[in-house]
């Protein structure tokens, strides 16, 4: 076995081990990408503040999230067909998650479905919501969610269409995966990944399939989906789906002042600074560079997190520093879910909490609470959004 000692290592066993087009399927952004690398490449400007001769004992990554005490504030994003990229995939990620002490987000896109989830945990989870045209499925959705438990929901405002992803079109990317001379031919070489998955316990969208009237295999779900997100989401259509939840709701792919604001006046728990991974409109900027605007705009009157381009615990800390309350996390996990299944997912939160503490100790700080822009240095040339801390 490997050792482990940053994403990187993840990454590449994960690529070697998962079908490629469920490694495209992570990693990858749409159209040109650019907004995918620059998710990354962003929070690679800033530079941390060196600090010496300061007592650093005593050090704590602890805080919270929406009200919940977490290990360190870095909750698992919702991330769809995670159990095509290990055998019951959602439930590993979410029982790995539940020991460190963190959240695990479960996405409506899901293989496994929220009882299966449900069932093989001891703690509450998060649910993410697509919403859908078809508004009593969306109705019964938020039910089964209620009914397992889960305490909070985070309803994603930014795919009311699909952004054009080429390598998932050309791939043909499905659950299970179509059986075509390529897939088979890239199949050949994935085994252990086959042979994991064929005790899987689903292989298709288990919050859908069965729940659905005239969906009852998975046939039959690519028509569906391809029309059911719902183009008309406006935010009274997000105050009702708020109302019918009546719990924690945190509001996700925020990248704008205006419509963070406008989360502040429906009431929303807390709000996630994100562009979906770069995954919907290529040319957006990264969501590291809007957070300082939307901070300005919210101030202390919401809970504030970013999603999109966190690889590491370092990247964690400058989003604390610039004001972030939490984080997420979708493709670090997924790295380490596709690489080593339960133990991967628990060896990336190990990784990212143990590069979060030693920065954290080297910059001058214990607790994560005394993070700010004094930690960091921060590029001028950022389009004017940001000055030096």
């Amino acid at each position: 076995m490997p050792v482990i000692t940053h994403i990187d290592d993840l990454k590449r066993i994960y690529e070697r081990r998962v079908p490629r087009m469920f490694y495209d399927y992570a990693e990858s952004g749409s159209w040109t990408e650019q907004t995918f690398r620059d998710n990354c490449s962003d929070f690679d400007e800033i530079r941390l503040r060196q600090r010496v001769a300061v007592d650093m004992s005593g050090r704590s990554t602890a805080g919270q999230m929406v009200g919940q005490d977490v290990a360190m504030p870095v909750a698992l994003a919702p991330v769809g067909l995670t159990g095509m990229q290990c055998a019951d995939g959602e439930i590993k990620a979410a029982r790995a998650a539940e020991t460190f002490g963190v959240p695990f987000t479960l996405s409506t896109m899901s293989i496994n479905s929220i009882e299966e989830v449900a069932e093989a945990t001891t703690k509450p989870f998060w649910f993410q919501l697509y919403t859908m045209r078809d508004e009593d499925y969306v109705r019964r959705l938020i039910g089964r969610a209620k009914a397992a438990g889960c305490s909070a929901l985070v309803i994603t405002l930014d795919l009311q269409i699909m952004g054009q992803r080429h390598k998932d079109l050309k791939n043909g990317l499905s659950a299970p995966p179509k059986l075509t001379p390529k897939t088979l031919a890239n199949l050949a070489t994935k085994w252990a990944w086959g042979i994991e998955m064929l005790g899987a316990k689903r292989r298709n969208f288990g919050n859908i399939v069965g729940h659905v009237e005239g969906i009852s295999d998975a046939s039959q779900l690519g028509a569906w989906t391809a029309e059911q997100f719902d183009p008309s989401l406006d935010w009274g259509k997000v105050a009702k789906l708020m109302e019918q939840w009546d719990g924690k709701v945190i509001l996700k792919g925020i990248l704008d002042p205006e419509d963070a604001k406008k989360a502040v006046e429906l009431g929303a728990d807390a709000i996630v600074v994100s562009n979906h991974g770069g995954r919907q409109l290529d040319g957006a900027l990264s969501s590291i560079r809007m957070l300082k605007p939307i901070m300005d705009a919210v101030g202390g009157d919401i809970e504030v997190h970013l999603d999109s381009g966190i690889r590491s615990g370092q990247d964690v800390l400058k989003a604390l520093a610039m004001g972030a309350t939490g984080t997420y996390i979708g493709r670090a996990f997924v790295y380490g879910l596709g690489a080593m299944g339960e133990k991967g997912v628990t060896t990336a939160l190990e990784v990212i909490q143990r590069e979060l503490d030693t920065t954290m100790a080297l910059c001058g700080e214990r607790k994560l609470g005394d993070l700010g822009r004094h930690n960091l240095l921060i590029p001028q040339d950022f389009e004017g959004l940001w000055q030096d801390g």
